[in-house]
């Protein structure tokens, strides 16, 4: 089982499908043999049986039939005197898609029973010949096949089974092969026809269809089963009757429990289903093969015109409702299933659903299932996509070919419904699996870029070209203080590791507040906010970033120096301002940054802590943007390479420093009461490293509020 182990959810679920598929051709649930039907139907559809003249008619009693004779049942007489005609005029077989179960009710005798008449009224009436007798007369001029009609009856009993009457036998079954009869549809009784007419004629058949469950005849029993008793169809009669056999020879296939493969009536091979049935290829209806009855009983038809012919009487009245439903998606009487089924017998056009089809759909299912599986999870979606398409278009085109060329009703729904839900199951794990890859690989991608600048470039992916556009952003500048000397006086592994978990939680930071990470240079990191998505309040996410840095930073710096180890402050710059965002460099590599005197600008603020005293410096520029800041100014800052002056400001994480704020505003004011106020602020704080420089600029000379450095 090491084997199985190795086997990846892919390659498990195309083989799940593949067994569902083979699973489905040997179950066959409702569902899918409706679909196969369909699929039969639309053949013949497309191409229905083309109508050959063959000695094959039907007598309707049609509408003007009965208009003209008279409403249904017609008496006796009439029948009979149909039926001399249709001898006269040559048929060779007449069979009755009716059922003659009950006396004639306008016979004289049945008269006489029922009327209050005078002894000598009725013993006239008992001396005129009985309606049931003279056609019983005619069926013995020979020809005729009567039909039964079979009853299922699931909760009948042995004995009601063994009781059931048969009718007559007229013929005699041959097996060739291993017995037929349990591949026969099983009846529990018949209606028979009665008993004087079903000895008179010379054939007595099933008029009995099997429908599907959508109620469509598609196929025509030869052979019926009741009482363990073979017995004929109405089409299988009147072919015996019509060819002057006796037997009927079914031959059963050699392979065990594999049913019936044909039917002989003399010369005549009839190729079946394992249960004896005949497929009907419909034709179109062609006038040729019907021919009202009152034509016949007004004596329009001519000694010999029907000579050879087998004839079918039925009716296509509506008010007898003996109509049926066909593969062509017809209504049809039902007479007209076994004329067609008859057609199709001599002219030996027959459709076949081999035994053998069963074994080419399986093999189309495992290996379409198999190719098209393969492709779905190793191949892009086009390829696999094109590749189903021409399976399953293959195996369309051999299944209607098959029909179109030989006969053959090969299933085309299984294979293509298998080989589609294949290509859907392959191509849903490739989806997931290539989904895990992205993930994967965003993830990784993230660890060097910034993660939402990798969501913008899934996004967005027309942004990975060269190129930039104007936008306000917010800078966060940080520098680590005299990492070099901790450099030198430490193990290098352990000053790595040291580096790793700070920059690990600034960059955390950052991405927490919505950054970008520009660039980490050593132990340096620069942050971008409103790039490469726009960021409404940019300079609050690039402040609080700040000031959260600021205190991971100044709360690690502590807990290494209680372990003993030294670990610089963390100096921070905090600017806003217009720059070039986008993508630079050339067509081998580029790179996402933004550009511009903003940039420099933060950076030179990072710096000019050092020379301050501070450890946050932020622009006005930036600080104008977060309602909820709680700073105080530093100065007007020109730094090197500048000449315009910068509003800058230290934040608190406290209340305001009022004392600091009114001798600031002297200073602002050039009032030379700045210098006292600002000494008496000096000796209050003497850890306060800012009010010290003040105080140093103002003994120095300063008289305002401008600060220039002349170092970064």
């Amino acid at each position: 089982m090491r084997w199985l182990r190795k086997l990846t959810p892919g390659t498990l679920a195309t083989f799940a499908v593949i067994l569902a598929g083979l699973w489905l051709c040997r179950a066959e649930p409702p569902l899918v043999r409706q679909v196969r039907n369909a699929v039969f139907d639309q053949f013949q559809r497309w191409q229905p049986r083309a109508y050959e003249a063959v000695p094959v008619r039907i007598i309707d009693i049609d509408a003007e039939s009965l208009k003209r004779i008279g409403q249904w049942p017609w008496p006796r007489t009439v029948v009979a005197d149909l039926v001399m005609r249709l001898q006269d005029a040559g048929a060779v077989a007449i069979s009755f898609d009716m059922m003659f179960a009950e006396p004639d009710r306008t016979s004289p005798q049945a008269m006489a029973a029922l009327w209050k008449a005078t002894g000598d009224v009725r013993e006239r009436l008992l001396t005129i010949p009985d309606h049931d007798a003279v056609l019983a007369q005619a069926f013995r001029r020979g020809g005729v096949v009567l039909g039964f009609a079979g009853q299922r009856d699931e909760n009948a009993g042995p004995q009601a089974l063994a009781s059931a009457r048969l009718p007559a036998r007229h013929f005699r079954v041959v097996n060739a092969g291993e017995p037929s009869l349990p591949y026969l549809a099983l009846f529990s009784s018949a209606e028979t026809p009665l008993a004087v007419l079903e000895q008179a004629a010379a054939g007595v058949g099933s008029i009995n269809f099997i429908p599907d469950t959508d109620g469509v005849v598609r196929r025509v029993p030869l052979l019926v089963r009741m009482r363990d008793q073979p017995l004929p169809s109405l089409v299988a009669e009147t072919l015996r009757v019509g060819v002057k056999q006796r037997n009927y020879v079914v031959r059963t296939a050699k392979e065990a429990n594999t049913g019936i493969e044909e039917v002989r009536i003399g010369d005549l091979v009839i190729p079946t289903t394992r249960e004896g049935e005949l497929w009907v290829h419909y034709s179109l209806p062609v006038a040729e093969r019907t021919i009202p009855a009152w034509r016949i009983l007004e004596g329009k038809m001519g000694q010999g015109s029907l000579d050879g012919h087998v004839v079918l009487i039925g009716t296509s009245a509506q008010g007898l409702m003996d109509l049926r439903a066909n593969a062509l998606g017809d209504i049809m009487p039902g007479v007209q299933a076994h004329a067609q089924a008859l057609e199709q017998i001599l002219t030996g056009k027959y459709l076949q659903r081999p035994t053998w089809g069963i074994g080419i759909e399986v093999l189309v299912i495992v290996l379409g299932g198999l190719l098209v599986g393969v492709v779905a999870l190793t191949r892009r979606a086009l390829v696999s996509a094109g590749v189903t398409a021409v399976v399953v278009l293959g195996v369309c085109v051999a299944a209607w070919l098959a029909f179109t060329q030989y006969g053959l009703l090969l299933d085309p729904a299984r294979p293509g419904l298998i080989v589609a839900v294949t290509f859907l199951v392959g191509s849903i794990v490739r989806h997931v699996n290539s989904e895990r890859e992205q993930r994967w690989v965003r993830d990784a991608f993230s660890r060097y870029v910034s993660p939402n600048r990798v969501d913008f470039l899934v996004n967005n992916p027309g942004q990975l070209e060269l190129g930039g556009r104007r936008q306000e952003c917010s800078f966060v500048f940080t520098d680590l203080e005299n990492f070099t000397g901790l450099m030198e006086k430490m193990d290098p592994g352990a000053a790595v590791a040291l580096l790793n978990a700070y920059l690990d939680r600034m960059v955390a930071i950052a991405f927490a507040r919505g950054g970008t990470l520009d660039r980490i240079v050593g132990d340096a990191v620069a942050i971008m906010f409103s790039a490469p998505v726009p960021q409404a309040d940019h300079r609050a996410r690039a402040y609080h970033c700040a000031m959260e840095m600021q205190a991971f930073a100044s709360a690690y710096s502590d807990g290494l120096k209680a372990r003993g180890t030294a670990f610089g402050k963390t100096r921070i710059g905090v600017h806003t301002g217009e720059v070039i965002v986008g993508n630079f460099g050339g067509s081998t590599m580029f790179d996402y940054r933004a550009l511009g005197d903003p940039v420099n600008t933060a950076a030179r603020l990072e710096g000019a802590n050092k020379y301050l005293g501070t450890t946050v410096c932020v622009s006005e520029a930036t600080l104008s943007g977060v309602a909820d800041a709680i700073a105080r100014p530093i100065g007007r800052l020109v730094v090197k390479g500048k000449t315009q002056a910068l509003q800058v400001y230290e934040p608190l994480t406290g209340a305001r420093d009022a004392a600091y704020d009114a001798a600031f505003d002297l200073l602002r004011q050039a009032s030379p009461q700045a210098l006292p106020a600002f000494e008496q602020l000096a000796r209050e704080r003497p850890h306060d490293t800012l009010v010290a420089l003040h105080c140093e600029r103002l003994r120095a000379g300063a008289v305002d509020d401008q600060i220039r450095l002349d170092e970064k």
